[in-house]
């Protein structure tokens, strides 16, 4: 462990200014000492300089010693190891530097984490459809199975899983980067409604969705291909975690420059720690939550978020007593026709 006397000076100028004040001093001693001792005079200054290039050698290996702690560190990561860190004691710049070093590998580790959650929920979710669709496949093929009506259906029911995870994965990627632009225009919220909720009819026929929009002919500009998104995934995710014969509500209300969307379902609700996290990227709930159908990804809802507040506006998750949840949507009214 290097000898770092100097940690708790704040500034690597004043540092470097003690050490070379250090060397002349104790040259001078050295000197002095030399005189009193009768050293001949031209070894006097030999001795001088090398004690005092020896104690600026000490003095400075300590300073710089951060910074080959850091090389080291880099190297490491540069391999794979995002769990190494440097020591944070010194209070100059080069602390300052060994501080943002952590916080870019932490990140740095992060990011790497999220990529291998990536991996294995992406291949976790290709492989289940993936499966079905063969063995089906083959079934039909080998004689085992006729091609009926239910069995093409489960195999197409498959295939759109597969289609919504490329999509997904593919609005994730889009605004990561930036590269999805609103188009706003005036949007009849009526309308829209009424189209998000046929088309969860058609994929929940055994649940109650009903909907109410305060004032009915309700417009505001917005992109209405991405508030769709938004509104499908929120009202789907409520119609899936919801009992049978249970009902779900989207109710849309007009109230001081803003338009708020309320989707509320009878499930199980969500865990008051986790109201949050249930916007992270990859964050799935508990299995308590779903209904054992296992199609989320936990894309839906960070994309949603989003999409949100691309628009300028915000989104939360709520619980409702005495059961069940309630996802909040809040957009600006700019606009507006």
């Amino acid at each position: 462990m290097n000898w770092r006397p100097l940690d708790r000076v704040v500034s690597i100028k004043l540092k470097l200014s003690v050490v070379i004040i250090g060397a002349i001093a104790i040259a001078a001693i050295v000197s002095t000492v030399g005189y009193l001792l009768n050293v001949p005079v031209l070894v006097r200054p030999v001795i001088s300089a090398t004690i005092g290039v020896a104690g600026m050698w000490l003095f400075a290996g300590g300073i710089t010693s951060p910074l080959r702690e850091m090389a080291r560190a880099a190297g490491q990561m540069a391999g794979g190891d995002y769990d190494v860190r440097v020591t944070e004691s010194s209070a100059d710049e080069v602390g300052d530097l060994a501080r943002a070093f952590n916080g870019m590998a932490a990140e740095l580790a992060e990011v790497d984490q999220q990529r291998r959650d990536l991996v294995a929920m992406v291949s976790h979710e290709l492989r289940t459809p993936i499966t079905a669709i063969q063995a089906n496949l083959e079934n039909l093929i080998d004689g085992v199975s006729e091609p009926e009506p239910e069995l093409l259906n489960r195999m197409l029911s498959q295939t759109e899983r597969l289609g919504r995870l490329v999509a997904q994965l593919l609005d994730l990627s889009r605004l990561e980067s930036g590269a999805i632009a609103l188009e706003r225009l005036p949007v009849d919220v009526g309308a829209l409604v009424g189209l998000v909720v046929d088309e969860a009819r058609l994929r929940h026929p055994d649940l109650l969705l009903e909907t109410r929009v305060v004032p009915s002919d309700l417009q505001f500009e917005a992109d209405a291909e991405r508030l769709h998104q938004v509104l499908a995934n929120l009202v789907d995710n409520a119609a899936r975690y919801s009992p049978v014969d249970s009902s779900v509500t989207l109710d849309v209300a007009e109230c001081d420059g803003q338009v708020t969307f309320r989707v509320a379902d009878e499930g199980p609700g969500i865990p008051t720690d986790q109201l949050e996290r249930v916007f992270d990227r990859y964050h799935r709930l508990a299995a308590a939550r779903s209904r054992g159908d296992g199609e989320g990804t936990g894309l839906g809802l960070t994309i949603a978020r989003w999409i949100t507040e691309l628009h300028g506006g915000s989104i939360r998750a709520e619980g409702v007593e005495p059961t069940g949840c309630r996802m909040v949507l809040v957009l600006p009214t700019e606009g507006r026709q």
